[in-house]
């Protein structure tokens, strides 16, 4: 025996319409969590090259006061207050030898242009121990608070 099913065409035409509508409405939002987890991404993304940047910086200076460990407590000097200093045109060093003071310079500036003008660093070095301490602005991390601050220190001995 032979049963046919029996579909009429008018009663189809509106529920691929609705099918439709519905998977546009789940695509909608998924591209609008996909739109939220990209902002996030970048916020975070971005936070984190600051904070990549200031080890490098710190373990820069760390560096410099190790190869030159006699004269470490003039590094001293390079402590500077957050949003005291501004960026030069250029943080490259000149030709030739470099003394002390320019070196220290030369590091400001580059805290400064690397994590802002509201950047800051405490450099301390005694009996043998060196602390440097950069600080920036990091308002990605909370928006209610935007002049919160995010402080990256090492400590070591020379």
């Amino acid at each position: 025996m032979l049963v046919k099913a029996f579909h009429s065409p008018r009663r189809q035409k509106g529920v691929s319409l609705l099918e439709v509508l519905i998977a546009v409405l789940v695509l909608g939002f998924g591209l609008l969590g996909f739109a939220l987890m990209q902002t996030m991404s970048v916020r975070f993304v971005q936070s984190s090259n600051y904070r990549t940047q200031a080890t490098n910086l710190a373990y820069d200076l760390i560096e410099q006061m190790r190869s030159n460990r006699f004269q470490s407590s003039w590094y001293s000097s390079a402590s500077f207050a957050p949003g005291s200093k501004t960026v030069q045109n250029v943080c490259a060093p000149g030709a030739g030898a470099i003394a002390l003071a320019d070196k220290v310079t030369l590091w400001q500036c580059q805290v400064v242009r690397a994590l802002g003008s509201d950047a800051g660093a405490e450099v301390t070095v005694a009996g043998g121990e060196a602390s440097v301490a950069i600080t920036w602005g990091d308002q990605r991390w909370d928006p209610q608070n935007p002049d919160q601050t995010t402080t990256f220190a090492l400590e070591t001995e020379l």
